[in-house]
């Protein structure tokens, strides 16, 4: 096994293991004092580095992860243009929103996910749009690509579902990270979804489109092959974050956000998952002939 896959597998092992501690200490640690005070000073000082940086570790784990698979099963360029895109793109929103109230709402950012640019966005929350968004576009692409669509329906297709598979990890994570024991943002104008203005949903969906079709045309430079076989990192990566903010949300009440993102993310993403893996020979709508055929993205599945 190359060292790159190792160390790729690695960094993703400790994204996952982070955010099971994130989970305890929030959860179950912080809302009892007494467990706090009971453990010696060497654990009362873990545990304040924990909290003070553990948001922090989760997420540039993930975003390390979500880059070495990219560079290591796409390449250089389409690693670098979509990340470059998603975390631009998705600062620059971040920052106009926490500023102005467009195109999220009025709200601001807490401690406890880093320094944040110009004061106002920690800069971890673009890094996590890029990881995020990158795994969730991908799954769309080879899911859609296994459909007989027009090439300009499927990769309008990809672009919207990727941006909705985005969006409904924000259904299940914002309620309880917004209201939790210690929360990482607060809403300054409450909402009616469960605290939370609708328009953030259509911030959060306008924002993934715009910077997933910069992708899209970045990615007709050259064509891309998506391997069958490559594509569990991004499913794990996807379910275990959504599994993160299930569990978010359903220990502070919240069912039916939960219950949201297993509808329309979490079966999205196994449904896309599965007809990749599955398809022998991706349909190419697109005449063999034709200029632009090579341009069509090809999902390799290993022949038994």
């Amino acid at each position: 096994m190359k060292l790159s896959l190792i160390t790729e597998r690695a960094v993703l092992i400790g994204h996952i293991i982070s955010m099971i501690f994130g989970l305890a200490g929030l959860l179950l640690v912080l809302p009892n004092a007494e467990l706090i005070s009971s453990l010696p000073p060497s654990g009362q000082t873990l545990f304040r580095w924990s909290m003070a940086g553990g948001g922090v570790v989760y997420m540039l784990l993930g975003t390390a992860a979500v880059a070495l698979y990219a560079y290591r099963t796409l390449g250089r360029w389409h690693w670098l243009t979509f990340m470059f895109s998603a975390i631009f793109l998705s600062l620059g929103s971040e920052l106009l929103g926490t500023s102005t109230g467009f195109p999220f709402g009025h709200y601001h950012y807490l401690s406890g996910l880093g320094y944040k640019v110009a004061g106002l966005v920690p800069f971890t929350i673009p890094l996590s749009w890029f990881y995020l968004g990158f795994c969730a576009y991908v799954l769309a692409r080879a899911g859609l690509n296994t459909l007989k669509l027009p090439r300009w329906a499927y990769l309008s297709g990809a672009i919207a579902l990727g941006s909705l598979l985005l969006t409904s990890w924000d259904f299940v994570l914002d309620p309880a990270m917004s209201q939790t024991t210690v929360p990482f943002w607060i809403w300054e104008q409450p909402g009616a979804f469960f605290g939370m203005p609708y328009q953030n949903f259509v911030g959060w969906l306008g924002t993934g489109i715009v910077f997933m079709s910069v992708a899209t045309l970045f990615w007709q430079k050259s064509p891309i092959q998506i391997s069958a076989n490559t594509l569990t990192f991004p499913l794990v990566v996807y379910l275990s974050n959504l599994a993160f903010a299930t569990v978010m949300s359903v220990w502070s009440g919240f069912w039916i956000p939960a219950l949201l993102g297993l509808i329309v993310g979490v079966f999205p993403a196994i449904l896309c998952y599965v007809l990749a893996t599955r398809t022998q020979t991706p349909p190419d709508n697109l005449p063999q002939t034709a200029p632009d055929a090579i341009d069509r993205d090809t999902v390799k599945v290993p022949v038994a």
